[in-house]
């Protein structure tokens, strides 16, 4: 039998660390080769670590939300091949992760469980246990009154605070969790930090009516081919995007603000803020600019999908130079979306509601929605964010010009 030292291998992109998110295997398993081992987040997405070698688990390098660097120990095996006794792992350079999600990987933390002596379990109800646990009262302390001394109702009861007389009798709840930020969770708030902390933004709001809008979108959905997907608004939000930065390149830039300088792009590639099972993601459609009312809803179905079932690539998740975020039917009247670092600029698309509108003396049923897009106010003026934004209403309240 021999020790077999598996190393954390380079994910990548420059990576020097990457953070535990969550283990597959416990010491003492016995694994084969190939098999998922841990989960690491980088920078960009979650990515799943295979086995190298089959054998039992001997040691692991941390726990989840640890930081373990590359070229590290990550997993001590022990295998059946003596000749590789005590050996390390082959060089990190020839280790390749086994697949790379975008799920984000991030496990809510459990809260930590401090050990206690071995005691005999108190006999109680699972109505019991949740009262107790409620009222921050430890079972194996309480004597039970019940048969073969099984706490009751009435013991935790009476070991509770009383109820204000008068007052009707609830349960009180006095338990508090402590959960380690770990995985997509640690980094969303990393990056909302940074964004939060080092950009000045400002939020611009606009009214749209987009009545035309919505029956120009209902009536191609009506023709379109089979193959072709369904359109929402944010096919038609993308297009008109493209148009107007190309009036106001400034928005469609990075800033470096530790260096000074404004990067500014040709291209258009719009992240798309998609809600996940494991937190907010950012997936990208890229050189939007070169696509089709069509292709652009093909792309954002496309990279949405592939973020909420976890299988977006690094490069779907990187490299957006402007971000748009809509809430849908939960989109409220207005928000102040915060800036994707070290984007300048994000498009937010609040709730369509039916409303009455006066139109020529009359009042008319409109479907109206605000914009409510924020921006660097380090790169981009109010007064060109203003002019942008009325540029993007134009084209939405007679989308005809989109297509011109």
């Amino acid at each position: 039998m021999g020790a077999y030292t598996f190393k954390l291998p380079d994910l990548g992109e420059g990576t020097v660390e990457s953070e535990i998110v969550q283990w597959r295997v416990q010491p003492g398993d016995f694994i084969e080769a190939e098999q998922p081992l841990v989960d690491m987040m980088t920078d960009k997405a979650t990515v799943e670590i295979t086995a190298p070698v089959s054998g039992k688990v001997i040691r692991l390098a941390g726990q989840a939300g640890d930081m373990i660097a590359v070229g590290a120990e990550l997993v001590v095996f022990e295998t059946g091949d003596d000749s590789g006794a005590d050996r390390p792992s082959a060089d990190s350079d020839d280790l390749a992760p086994a697949a790379l999600t975008a799920s984000g990987g991030a496990v809510a933390a459990t809260p930590g469980v401090t050990a206690r002596p071995s005691m005999k379990k108190a006999q109680a109800s699972p109505a019991v246990r949740r009262r107790a646990r409620e009222a921050g009262i430890d079972l194996a302390t309480v004597q039970g009154s019940g048969p073969a001394g099984r706490v009751t109702r009435e013991d935790i009861a009476s070991l509770a605070t009383p109820a204000r007389a008068g007052a009707a009798q609830g349960d009180k709840r006095t338990g508090q969790q402590e959960i380690k930020l770990i995985g997509l969770r640690r980094k969303i708030a990393e990056q909302m930090s940074v964004a939060n902390d080092r950009i000045p933004h400002f939020t611009y709001v606009e009214e749209v009516d987009v009545t035309e809008l919505d029956g120009l979108r209902r009536h191609l959905n009506e023709i379109k081919d089979a193959g072709r997907p369904k359109l929402t608004f944010l096919p038609f939000f993308m297009r008109a995007m493209v148009r107007v930065l190309e009036k106001f390149p400034q928005a469609n830039a990075h800033f470096d603000d530790k260096k000074g300088i404004i990067t500014r792009f040709d291209a258009v590639h719009i992240g798309i803020a998609t809600q996940t099972g494991q937190g907010l993601m950012v997936p990208v459609v890229r050189h939007v600019e070169a696509m089709d009312l069509w292709q652009c809803a093909a792309n954002l179905l496309r990279v949405t999908e592939a973020a909420r079932s976890g299988k977006a690539s690094r490069e779907e998740l990187s490299g957006s130079t402007i971000t748009l975020t809509s809430l849908g039917a939960l989109g409220g009247i207005v928000s102040t979306p915060i800036i994707n670092h070290p984007e300048v600029a994000i498009i937010g698309i609040n709730k369509v509601q039916e409303r009455p509108v006066f139109q020529n003396g009359a009042v008319v049923p409109r479907l109206l929605m605000n914009l409510s897009s924020s921006f660097d106010h380090r790169i981009v003026d109010g007064y060109d964010a203003a002019r942008l934004i009325h540029a993007m209403k134009a084209l939405l309240e007679h989308p005809a010009l989109l297509f011109l």
